[in-house]
């Protein structure tokens, strides 16, 4: 048995979710891979091993079967000391609103799952009198865009479940962290036109959750710059906000 603390990253085979892993292994944590495909998660977790000495577990994790999730945590070997869902889908915002199985799957990816699983581990950290945790969210949820309102609903849902649970967390010694990344250089962005100074590469991400833990801060933008750019965007009057093409 192991007396280092331990991390599960929900989302394990995500750019950022690798990026978190490596940078929470890097600190001494052993780590929990969780994805729909545990057989993708192989490699990553060889290499996490060889490369800091870690202990690393794989588990089968689908964030639209909500009724597997009390197995799921059941399950568990123990339970982590930190768990962080990186798991979302932007999908297709003119898909969405065609197609409502497409706009569904978005939704319940990016909002219903994640908090549903996240609530579930908040009652067992509770519970314990301890533990943290992290909800990558998005600055598309901070005020909805013609472009992508369909995925901004759902991360906005998602940052208000991260808030209110922070609040009631807060007096059990739970800490509860909302991360809003930006623009990321990562599979899920390939191929759209980022803005390179709001861009940032998924190692970084991963390395401002690690300091958000241990810093226990509340809301993180990983660039410093979106929360002015947000600032702006969310006092724009509605009547000049809905003119505007983005």
């Amino acid at each position: 048995m192991t007396s280092r603390k331990s991390v599960l990253v929900l989302g394990g085979s995500s750019d950022i979710g690798r990026a978190a892993a490596r940078a929470f292994a890097k600190r001494g944590y052993d780590v929990g891979l969780a994805g729909r495909d545990v057989a993708a998660l192989q490699l990553d977790a060889a290499d996490l091993r060889a490369r800091y000495d870690v202990e690393v577990g794989l588990h089968q994790f689908d964030v639209l079967d909500t009724a597997a999730f009390d197995r799921f945590v059941a399950g568990l070997p123990a339970l982590p000391d930190v768990v962080i869902s990186i798991v979302g889908l932007l999908g297709t915002q003119e898909n969405a609103e065609n197609d409502l199985a497409h706009a569904t799957t978005i939704m319940r990816s990016n909002y219903e799952g994640p908090s549903l699983i996240l609530g579930l581990f908040a009652e067992k950290f509770l519970a314990r009198g301890s533990g943290t945790i992290v909800g990558v969210s998005s600055v598309a949820g901070d005020r909805g865009r013609a472009s992508n309102y369909v995925y901004g609903s759902a991360k906005a849902g998602f940052s208000a479940f991260l808030s209110g649970l922070r609040a009631r967390a807060s007096r059990g010694g739970v800490h509860v962290v909302t991360v809003k990344p930006g623009f990321v250089r990562t599979k899920m962005t390939e191929g759209m036109k980022l803005i390179g100074p709001l861009t940032v590469e998924a190692p970084v991400v991963g390395d401002a959750i690690l300091a958000a833990v241990e810093k226990k801060t509340d809301v993180v933008y990983v660039s410093g710059k979106w929360r002015l750019v947000m600032l702006i965007i969310k006092a724009l009057p509605e009547a000049v906000f809905k003119k505007l093409k983005f």
